[in-house]
């Protein structure tokens, strides 16, 4: 497994990321931009990221509140139950809009291909990261052709940015993964959601995992659940291999 560490030029600035594959040697089947969760990129992520790659992809894990820098690090177990660390991540989220995210999307897909990544593109998110895959694959059609969602906030929300009144641009498979009580997603944004991709002819699937928290799928988040994010896990990668090869 090898890791590169990347300065991606941006409107905005450099953003750093990491870039992992199986061996540089060997090229990628394709590949996949991993959008953070609230709390940034830390070895939690490189470690999901690492056994995506070893699936045959190149995985970029870009920062993406790299205009705020230098930040955190933050415990994702206790950062949102300590005022002071859950007023910085709030800061930090809601600094970093979506239209900020798609902008940097470009420079994202060109970094992956100047690093001679060619070939289609899958990307994936994570809390807060969900929705910007989602944004990702309406703004970039024609390279992405893969995008799933595991416990997105606000994937149908009022705002005008969400990410369901795009959903006539989106021509990805879509995949979203939903915990099975949460605030960020409540059953009406499900509803909606689902309206809308259907609309649009949207190829899709979302899934309530039962049981599951918002936050399931990352070993470092208090809530993590093994068997949970195992069956992510499986999702995924029957995702990406039957849309990506």
């Amino acid at each position: 497994m090898t890791k590169q560490d990347l300065q991606i030029k941006t409107g905005d600035g450099v953003a750093k990321a990491g870039l992992f594959r199986a061996a540089k040697t060997s090229p990628a089947k394709a590949g996949v931009v991993l959008y953070q969760d609230a709390f940034g990129p830390r070895p939690a992520l490189d470690g999901m990221a690492e056994r995506l790659a070893g699936e045959g992809y190149a995985v970029l894990v870009p920062d993406l509140f790299y205009r705020n820098a230098p930040y955190g690090p933050f415990d994702a177990k206790t950062a949102f139950t300590e005022e002071k660390t859950k007023a910085a991540l709030m800061a930090l989220v809601t600094g970093t809009t979506q239209a900020m995210t798609i902008s940097d999307g470009a420079a994202f897909l060109d970094a992956l291909a100047g690093e001679g990544v060619e070939g289609p593109i899958g990307t994936v998110g994570y809390c807060m990261g969900g929705a910007r895959a989602l944004n990702a694959a309406a703004s970039y059609p024609d390279r992405i052709k893969a995008t799933a969602s595991f416990h997105g906030g606000n994937l149908a929300s009022d705002a005008a940015d969400s990410p369901h009144r795009k959903a006539a641009a989106i021509k990805a498979r879509i995949y979203v993964g939903m915990a099975g009580v949460d605030r960020s997603f409540p059953p009406e944004q499900s509803t909606r959601l689902e309206e809308a991709l259907r609309a649009a002819e949207v190829d899709h699937t979302i899934e309530n995992y039962i049981g599951m928290a918002h936050g399931w799928c990352v070993p470092d988040h208090s809530v993590y659940d093994e068997a949970g994010a195992e069956r992510h896990w499986k999702r995924l990668i029957t995702l990406f291999a039957e849309t990506l090869g």
